[in-house]
C-alpha cells in the first residue's frame, strides 16, 4: 500500500485517481461478438461458451432437474443464511415502495404518478473467481417486489456445464423466472437482442469484468437500458485515532480480495493509525486464500493522512467512494455531511461485508466516482413512473390562456390551436 501524508489540495486529483479502466479499446472486439450473437442467436452463444468458458453445452436453459440438484447440493447452513439475507433485503426494499398522490395544481387541473414495474429485466451474475449468489438476491428480490413480470438470469457455467448450486438456489428463493448458462459479452448481447432460447429484456443489471462493462455500454447506446456505468469495486475508510486498526485493515482487505483492479483507501487524521493499519494489512494478508488477488489490489491502494476531520470529509466527497466506512468518535455527525458515496457504513461494528450480504441494503453501487451522479440499485431501478393528468373546464379556463401565449412565443401554432379549440368549445356552452 502507498503511504501519503498531508497532501496539498492540488495533488488530490492525482492521488484519488482509480486504476485505469479503458473499455473503449475493447469496443471493436466486443462489438464483433455482439453482432454475431444478434445475427446467429443460440448458435453464436454456444460457440462462445465453448471458446471462452471452455464448456460444450447442448442447450442454454437450466432445467428443473438441474434446479432440484442444486437445491439438494446447498448445505443447510448456507440455505439459512440465504433465507435470512433475502428477508432483510426484501424488508428494506419494500419500504421504498412509491405511493403516488393526486395533486391539484390549480382548480380543475389534477396531476399524479403511478409506479409500474419494468416488464422484462435481465440479471447478469458473474462466475469467474467467486460464485456471486449474493448478487442474485440484490437484483432479483427488488425486481420481484417491483412487479417485473419476467426476470431473466444469465451466468457462466463451470467446466461441468452447470451454474454454481448456490447461484441457482438463490435464484429460486428470489423468484427468478428463467435461468440460462451464458456468460460474458455473449450473455449481455443475448439479453439485449434475444435469441431462440434467451428472451430479449428491457433493462440489464449486474456487475462483470471489463468486457461485460464494455458490452453493457454498447448495447445501451440504442437498444436496451442498463443499471449504471460500472467499474472495479472500491472502499474508503474514514477514521480518526479512536478507530480499531484490526477492523480497518480487515475492511480494506475485504475489498481488495474482490479483484486485482479493486481499490482500498484509508483517509485518517492519525499517523499512528496509518502505521498500525499498514502492519495489520500485511499481517492479515498472509492468512487469506485469495492473498495474491488482494496483494495486487493493494498496489493501487493508499493510506492517506490529512490534517483534520474537515479535510478528511472534503477529500471523501471528492473521491465519491462506492463504499464508505466511517470509524470516528463523531461518525453520525460526519455522516450527515457526506454528499458523494454509494453506501455508508457507520461505526466500528458496521463492516462493508454486512451490506454486501445480509443487512438489507443493496450492494450494486456506483463506482469510479459515479456516486456524484448515480444512486445504487433500489426498488426504483426496476420501475417506471408514468404521469397522468386530468383537466376539467375550470382548469382549462385557468391555464389555457397561458398555454396559448407560451405556444405562440415558441412559434408552435398547432400547440396553441389544440388549446384554443377547447376554450372556444367551453365558452359556447
Amino acid at each position: 500500500m502507498i503511504l501519503i501524508n498531508y497532501p496539498p489540495r492540488e495533488q488530490w486529483a492525482e492521488i484519488l485517481r482509480r486504476p485505469a479502466l479503458d473499455t473503449e479499446n475493447l469496443f471493436d472486439t466486443v462489438r464483433s461478438i455482439i453482432d454475431r450473437v444478434r445475427a446467429e442467436g443460440d448458435k453464436a452463444v454456444l460457440d462462445y461458451e465453448a471458446r471462452f468458458d471452455k464448456v460444450e453445452l447442448a442447450s442454454l436453459a437450466v432445467t428443473e432437474e438441474e434446479m432440484q440438484e442444486a437445491v439438494e447440493a446447498v448445505g443447510v447452513e448456507l440455505k439459512a443464511a440465504i433465507y435470512l439475507a433475502q428477508k432483510n433485503i426484501e424488508t428494506f426494499h419494500a419500504a421504498q415502495r412509491f405511493t403516488g398522490k393526486k395533486v391539484e395544481t390549480m382548480e380543475g387541473v389534477t396531476c399524479w404518478q403511478k409506479a409500474v414495474g419494468i416488464e422484462k429485466v435481465g440479471l447478469y451474475i458473474p462466475g469467474g473467481t467467486a460464485p456471486l449468489f449474493s448478487t442474485v438476491l440484490m437484483l432479483a428480490v427488488p425486481a420481484k417486489l417491483a412487479g417485473c413480470k419476467e426476470i431473466v438470469l444469465c451466468s457462466p457455467p463451470g467446466k461441468d456445464g452447470k451454474i454454481h448450486p448456490a447461484v441457482l438456489f438463490a435464484a429460486r428463493v428470489a423468484g427468478v423466472s428463467k435461468i440460462y448458462k451464458a456468460g460474458g459479452v455473449q450473455a449481455i448481447a443475448a439479453m439485449a437482442y434475444g435469441t431462440e432460447s434467451i428472451p430479449k429484456v428491457y433493462k440489464i443489471f449486474g456487475p462483470g469484468n471489463q468486457y461485460v462493462t464494455a458490452a453493457k455500454q454498447l448495447v445501451s447506446l440504442r437498444d436496451v437500458a442498463i443499471d449504471m456505468p460500472a467499474g472495479p469495486s472500491e472502499v474508503e475508510v474514514l477514521a480518526d485515532e479512536t478507530a480499531n486498526p484490526v477492523f480497518v485493515a480487515a475492511d480494506l482487505l475485504s475489498q481488495a480480495e474482490h479483484g486485482a483492479d479493486s481499490q482500498a483507501l484509508l483517509i485518517t487524521t492519525s499517523e499512528k493509525l496509518q502505521k498500525e493499519v499498514m502492519y495489520e494489512v500485511e499481517r492479515q494478508l498472509g492468512y487469506l486464500p485469495r492473498r495474491d488477488i488482494a496483494a495486487k489490489a493493494l498496489e493501487n491502494s493508499k493510506l492517506i493522512v490529512v490534517k483534520d476531520t474537515e479535510e478528511a470529509l472534503q477529500m471523501t466527497n471528492e473521491y465519491a467512494p462506492e463504499h464508505l466506512i466511517i470509524q470516528t468518535t463523531d461518525y453520525h455527525q460526519l455522516a450527515e455531511r457526506v454528499t458523494n458515496a454509494g453506501s455508508v457504513f457507520l461505526g466500528p461494528l458496521s463492516p462493508e461485508s454486512a451490506g454486501d450480504y445480509a443487512s438489507g441494503t443493496n450492494h450494486t453501487l456506483p463506482t469510479n466516482g459515479y456516486a456524484k451522479a448515480y444512486s445504487g440499485v433500489s426498488l426504483d431501478s426496476f420501475i417506471r413512473k408514468i404521469t397522468f393528468q386530468e383537466i376539467l373546464p375550470q382548469g382549462m379556463c385557468a391555464i389555457g390562456p397561458a398555454i396559448e401565449v407560451m405556444a405562440a412565443n415558441e412559434q408552435l401554432d398547432a400547440h396553441k390551436n389544440a388549446v384554443t379549440v377547447r376554450l372556444n368549445s367551453i365558452r359556447k356552452q
